[in-house]
């Protein structure tokens, strides 16, 4: 069953097209609100948005082609909710220098956008500005288009763009950065000299790791 069968049978009260929807949606919308509110609430806040999916599926109407970005309205919704409530939990993870462990490709920017679904790479993201993280998990995470995206945060397509392509490329220049300095550190350990970068502050600069987003400004709200 495609999705956008499932989306209508699912709407006339279908339980297994509404399973086979879940099942389509609900791994990247996890990773989503993850990256907002941290892994320790993310599956009761999931729930919630779900709960109101469920609740509002018979008068949506946007078909198998709007419901990812409808679910991540709703999903956004309750996690700003969720955050206001209470204090923000950091995310568990180890961020940019994890994403070093995947296998060497050339394209350093085609690795960044091919490691964001997965679990190490969330650290890294969520690191990024706010407007650049949401855009990134949007655009790769939840597979939105630009106007969908925008939709969800309340921008402009254009801009949600901008913010996606520098995201990405951030992303790419970190991941080389700490590339490189584990493999200094390599062939430092096996008793090559390494020397300390002309002009750089002892110790280095550090890596931001393991924070979910700021807080994000709220946007429409999903009806």
């Amino acid at each position: 069953m495609d999705l956008e069968t499932a989306v209508s049978a699912a709407q006339g009260g279908d339980e297994t097209a509404f399973r086979v929807l879940y099942r389509a949606v609900q791994p990247q919308l996890l990773q989503y609100v993850r990256s907002l509110v941290g892994p320790g609430d993310a599956e009761d806040v999931a729930s919630e948005a779900w709960l109101q999916i469920a609740r509002d599926l018979p008068s949506f109407r946007g078909g198998g082609s709007g419901i990812r970005g409808w679910a991540a309205r709703i999903a956004r919704n309750r996690a700003l909710d969720h955050i206001r409530a209470r204090s923000r939990r950091p995310v568990a993870g180890a961020g940019v220098d994890e994403l070093v462990a995947l296998p060497g490709r050339a394209d350093t920017a085609g690795e960044a956008l091919d490691a964001v679904a997965t679990d190490r790479a969330l650290a890294a993201i969520v690191a990024l500005p706010r407007e650049q993280a949401e855009a990134v998990l949007l655009r790769v995470v939840m597979g939105l288009d630009s106007t969908s995206a925008a939709q969800v945060l309340g921008k402009r397509a254009g801009s949600v763009r901008m913010a996606t392509h520098r995201g990405l490329r951030r992303l790419a220049e970190q991941l080389s950065v700490v590339r490189e300095d584990r493999e200094d550190g390599a062939r430092g350990a096996g008793g090559e000299a390494v020397g300390e970068p002309e002009g750089e502050a002892e110790g280095g600069a550090a890596v931001r790791t393991g924070a979910t987003i700021s807080a994000p400004t709220a946007g429409p709200r999903a009806r």
